[in-house]
């Protein structure tokens, strides 16, 4: 497997993105393309080149996304790098939890099947996600609050008021 990445500039932060012939596999908050790079254990890994349609449209539409003039997605999203409950869990909110709205961890796990008490296990499973932006791991929320965010809370809330689920706030 080849993965084929491209560093986005977006007003939120820089973002990576990584294909393969499957589909969009990763997409990082590291704008370095160190993640993209760190594929390399799972295959060949190269930086896009203008005859990689597929990379650059991702992009495009993250980009799109970015600047708040797009809700879905309408990319192939290649699952190779999930597996078990996460792959699970990241398909059950990617397939029922639209642009707009949120869900908590608790009602992820119910959703997806897992047993009684998996919230935790969802809030891991949520900072594992290889796929953020397009598998939306921003939507969900803890029941008091709104949790944990692996690139960080602020973000998580600029993220949710691009989205016009969160009002902005006076020092925006």
């Amino acid at each position: 497997m080849e993965f084929v990445w491209l560093t986005v500039p977006t007003p939120l932060v820089p973002l990576t993105v990584a294909v393969t012939g499957d589909g969009l596999a990763c997409v990082s908050f590291d704008g370095s393309g160190a993640t993209a790079r760190s594929l390399a254990r799972h295959g060949g890994v190269r930086p896009a080149s203008p005859h990689d349609p597929f990379v650059a449209e991702a992009a495009l539409q993250i980009s799109e996304w970015a600047h708040g003039e797009r809700q879905s997605f309408d990319l192939t999203v290649d699952w190779s790098l999930t597996s078990g409950p996460q792959e699970r869990v990241l398909r059950t909110l990617y397939e029922t939890v639209p642009f707009g709205t949120t869900i908590t961890y608790g009602e992820l796990a119910d959703r997806s099947g897992l047993p009684d008490g998996s919230a935790r296990l969802v809030g891991q499973i949520m900072g594992s996600n290889p796929i953020p932006v397009v598998v939306p791991c921003h939507r969900v929320l803890a029941s008091d609050g709104l949790g944990g965010y692996g690139p960080g809370i602020e973000l998580k809330r600029r993220i949710l008021v691009l989205e016009g689920i969160l009002q902005p706030s006076l020092f925006d």
